[in-house]
């Protein structure tokens, strides 16, 4: 069985005297490795180490560098694809297409990030246009911020962390890893994979341990000028409350709604929202959790909706024509049924699914429901979702702008001024339009508004904020 351990300033932390914690593979439990807890001294040596080689090797390390090191990353990762989608298979328990399609995201993320290394431009300032600025010169420029500290989740093990660490490191920052404790493997293979690709020890720490230890002392640490999360509300909560002065990106996860008018492309509508509801068991950030469809058309899409969840594969993640696997852990899915019965007892109905069998839940679509209910005011993170029929565009509106999420939204319309118009007036940090609210790609600006985060991911805005605008001013007569 496989031990491993955190990476820190390039040797590995594995003792046999180390607390340990086994990683099960969620669908049939089989152990897939043991990691070697880290505790706080570890954290405390990763994030030192991470100072000291920002200031000796990132800083003067030019663009050209860390371009070459992430493009080795990609390529390295698109020959090590089927390794990364079978153990993202194994400890997520992801079915293998999902998988893949994860990795081949991750590729993609990494070729994004070596380009904009090299284009981290500033700007001239036209000083002149104010008083007293004749005969002045004023630039800008972007410089790392340094040490950035970075905890991912389980649902997408390798892309999530990507998004934190290709940018970190095309800013020309170190970073501190902590991996959710659920998915360490594929983070492990990850910093190997790093090494492989040239990046220098110490760039890159790894760190295996619990959010209560290890990630609450990263949170805090007062040489970590940046921490950027993936997680829940309640964790994200808590690290707002403790960061202090820090820069914060955090992505905290909705209740993602999808508005169905009744002039849309309803099989289009219907082919879409399936695996937006239902994919990695509606274990994404952005699943389609509530569906308002025009009451003409209510009926009609139900049905359609319906019948294609019912023809969805639910089994082993390791097949190919698996669609649903199971969720995370049985907690999970118990958390999933007895939302799912709650709202049974409330007055919902189930039109389909709704059956638990150990960590897996079948995809389960509620109608009846109320707007209080957990199912449509919560964040599920599961297979289920609510369809629920709406009259007027303003209603819609209103009703999906009701929830202290806003992260992003699907609209399904044939009328663009339409389109446009509920696009500018849903509270969302995006909006798709005849598209799903799940669909993401990874060079847009990605992050939510109210209680669904602060900042923004992608590629490019997350250099952005992962580094910090310095102005010099140049007096040409002084």
């Amino acid at each position: 069985m496989m031990i491993i351990g955190s990476i820190i300033n390039g040797k590995e932390r594995s003792e046999t005297h180390r607390e340990t914690l086994e990683v099960r593979n969620p669908y049939n439990q089989e152990i897939v490795a043991e990691i070697a807890l880290a505790d706080k001294s570890d954290m405390e040596e990763a994030v030192n180490n991470s100072v000291k080689t920002f200031e000796t090797t990132m800083k003067k390390m030019p663009a050209f560098e860390r371009a070459e090191i992430l493009r080795k990353a990609a390529d390295i990762l698109e020959e090590k694809a089927e390794d990364f989608a079978a153990i993202i298979m194994q400890e997520a328990g992801k079915p293998i297409k999902h998988s893949r399609a994860e990795v081949k995201r991750s590729i993609q993320i990494l070729r994004f990030a070596s380009e904009l290394s090299k284009n981290i431009t500033g700007e001239v300032l036209p000083m002149d246009a104010a008083l007293r600025g004749e005969n002045r010169m004023g630039m800008v420029k972007r410089t790392p911020i340094g040490p950035v500290g970075a905890i991912t989740p389980f649902n997408f093990p390798l892309n999530l962390s990507l998004h934190k660490i290709a940018p970190a490191i095309a800013a020309g920052n170190t970073v501190i890893f902590k991996p959710a404790e659920k998915t360490p493997v594929s983070a492990y293979m990850l910093v190997k994979l790093f090494e492989e690709a040239g990046l220098p020890d110490g760039v890159l720490n790894l760190v295996l341990g619990t959010g209560e230890t290890v990630g609450a002392h990263l949170t805090i640490h007062k040489l970590v000028p940046k921490i950027t999360f993936t997680g829940s509300l309640a964790v994200g909560k808590m690290i707002r409350d403790t960061a202090g002065l820090k820069k914060v990106t955090m992505e905290l996860g909705s209740n993602s709604p999808n508005l169905i008018f009744e002039d849309a492309d309803l099989d289009n509508a219907v082919d879409k929202l399936v695996m937006a509801a239902f994919g990695y068991s509606g274990q994404v950030c952005v699943s389609a959790q509530r569906i308002y469809v025009h009451q003409s058309i209510y009926e009609q899409f139900l049905e359609k909706f319906i019948k294609a969840t019912n023809k969805l594969k639910i089994g082993d993640p390791r097949e190919e024509s698996t669609d649903i696997g199971p969720m995370i852990d049985e907690g999970a899915a118990s958390k999933t049924k007895a939302w799912i019965d709650e709202a049974r007892d409330q007055g919902a109905k189930v039109e389909t699914g709704g059956e638990q069998d150990g960590t897996v839940v079948s995809p389960t679509i509620l109608t009846s429901v109320k707007s209080d209910m957990k199912v449509v005011s919560d964040e599920a993170f599961a297979p289920l979702v609510s369809v629920m029929p709406f009259e007027t565009e303003e209603e819609a509106i209103q009703r999906t702008n009701d929830s202290v999420y806003g992260l992003q939204a699907g609209v399904f319309t044939k009328d663009i001024n339409r389109a446009i118009r509920v696009a500018d007036s849903l509270e969302m940090g995006g909006v798709w339009i005849n598209e799903a609210s799940s669909y993401r790609q990874d060079n847009y600006p990605y992050g939510g508004v109210k209680e669904s985060g602060i900042g923004r991911e992608g590629v490019k805005y997350a250099i952005d904020e992962m580094t910090e605008m310095k102005f010099i001013g140049i007096n040409l007569k002084g």
